[in-house]
């Protein structure tokens, strides 16, 4: 999945809004490119072991990310509906949230 597909995507998601950071929700980070081809998405902590079960190549949790709500994917080996689904959790995740996040 290229950069120019995740935004499009992203796009398509009631109320989301890209600002110069990323993509969001109510304000609230959902998705952000870090380079041409890793995401930073922004998905509850008890989500992220499914998804790394089911894509262990296209996912990763850098040490620095281990006590947030945040999952890298590989845009250069994640299957497209690995990534889709990742961010939808984190579509989710922060339209359904009833407290407001502040590590972007």
């Amino acid at each position: 999945m290229t950069p120019d597909e995740v935004d499009a995507y992203v796009a398509t998601l009631d109320g989301c809004r890209h600002k110069p950071r990323g993509w969001y929700v109510n304000d609230r980070l959902v998705a952000r490119h870090v380079d041409a081809t890793t995401l930073l998405v922004r998905v509850p902590i008890e989500a992220r072991e499914a998804l790394i079960e089911r894509w262990p190549d296209a996912f990763g949790i850098p040490p620095r990310m281990e006590a947030h709500h945040k999952i890298e994917a590989y845009l250069d080996r994640a299957a497209p509906e690995a990534v889709r689904e990742a961010i939808r959790l984190a579509w989710d995740f922060q339209r359904y949230s009833g407290f407001r996040h502040t590590d972007t």
